[in-house]
């Protein structure tokens, strides 16, 4: 039995509850931290957790008792609470975004090394089957060469949800729709495509006027094969329809699941009905495709506590984590200063360090309300990509 400390235990901490008691023939949810106690409490009254409750995480580094600790703080606080547990020689998950920098990342995967201890980070959408099948149909490469790939990240929230004391700034959200809500997006398009060569952004605030950050911006992704990208992130999409599309040689494949192929005539039109075997052969591929037993964070939680067991890997380890941020800061430099970015960023990038990021980010408005908690603490994800 694995025994785990939640550390921040706001709206995202009741996902990870809810599938850590799914998974309980595995762990045992033992420690509570939270900087408001009382809302710690609450959360183990509601699910009658008999946990230790405590303010300050630090009191649980040396508790003998704590194999792993799942993080769900907010993003400038990642970095310390990461390192100091995997200091203390216990295994971390720590939610998206992996932290608000990528010197951070790297002091993390650093610690991580140090310590042995296994270190992943949430990005959840990659344990759902939809997902799973779609990226084993590219690996086979049924579509042929992938030219372009299509990624809405379309959410909706409403002015008022920056007006909690840590959302909205550059200092303790860390960005904005790009780096909190797309990041799902992002990560499944880093690890399907790997990652791209060039590019190019553009963002802006349209109605959310109590935050510095962006409520939608708009990166075009260049890759070394001359494919293209297009990633719009949004706050502002009502409905909240979200796609990845994948558009290859032979046909399109997207999730939602959607298959088209396309054949052309002796004039280069495509014929009414397509090339209705491929498409059979990919509808089969798909569908084949075993289900997972768990699904989302519980599927994620599963995988961390697994490799714990048995000493293997994570699907989603501190480098991927990485990587779906160096690409999200791309997106910042490039809208931000309004040229192509190259990448890999280097230590010389004006985004790598978080002092560069408050520097040299646009801020759209100032952040004039805050309240410390919302009464309502129930949350939507959206679609289900």
């Amino acid at each position: 039995m694995i025994n785990i400390a939640l550390i921040g235990t706001g709206s995202i901490a009741r996902t990870h509850v809810k599938s850590m008691l799914e998974l309980d023939d595995k762990c045992k949810l033992v420690a509570l931290a939270d900087i408001y106690p009382e809302k710690a409490m609450d959360l183990a009254q509601t699910n009658q957790l008999k946990a230790k409750i405590v303010s300050d995480y630090k009191s649980l580094l040396d508790d003998p008792t704590i194999d792993a600790v799942s993080i769900c703080t907010p993003p400038y606080t990642h970095k310390d609470i990461t390192v100091d547990f995997l200091r203390a020689g216990k295994h971390v998950l720590v939610e998206k975004p992996m932290a608000s920098s990528l010197k951070e990342c790297d002091e993390m995967i650093e610690a991580q090394k140090e310590s042995g201890k296994i270190l992943s980070v949430v990005a959840q959408n990659r344990f759902r089957t939809p997902i799973m099948s779609l990226k084993n149909v590219l690996d086979k490469e049924l579509i042929g060469r992938i030219a372009h790939v299509q990624v809405d990240s379309f959410w909706w929230r409403g002015n008022s949800y920056y007006d909690l004391w840590w959302r909205g700034t550059y200092e303790k959200e860390g960005g904005g729709c790009t780096l909190n809500h797309a990041v799902h997006h992002i990560d499944m398009l880093q690890w399907m495509m790997d990652m791209p060569v060039e590019v190019g952004a553009m963002s802006s605030n349209m109605l959310h006027d109590n935050a510095e950050v962006e409520d939608i911006s708009v990166a075009l992704l260049k890759y070394a094969n001359g494919a293209l990208a297009q990633v719009t992130s949004s706050v502002i999409h009502h409905g909240e329809e979200q796609q990845l599309a994948f558009q290859g040689e032979k046909a399109k494949v997207s999730v939602p699941w959607k298959v088209k192929a396309e054949v052309a005539r002796e004039n280069g039109f495509p014929t009414e009905n397509g090339n209705a075997e491929l498409e059979k052969e990919l509808e089969q591929e798909f569908s084949d495709f075993p289900k997972l037993h768990h699904e989302g964070h519980t599927g994620q939680i599963n995988d961390f506590l697994t490799a714990i067991e048995g000493g293997t890997d994570v699907l989603i380890n501190g480098i991927d984590g990485r990587k779906t941020l160096e690409l999200i800061m791309a997106i910042y430099q490039a809208a931000s200063t309004g040229s192509t970015v190259k990448l890999p960023l280097t230590k010389e990038s004006p985004f790598y360090q978080r002092d560069g990021v408050l520097k040299n980010a646009t801020y759209f408005f100032e952040k004039k309300k805050a309240v410390e908690n919302f009464s309502d603490n129930e949350i939507t994800t959206g679609g289900n990509y």
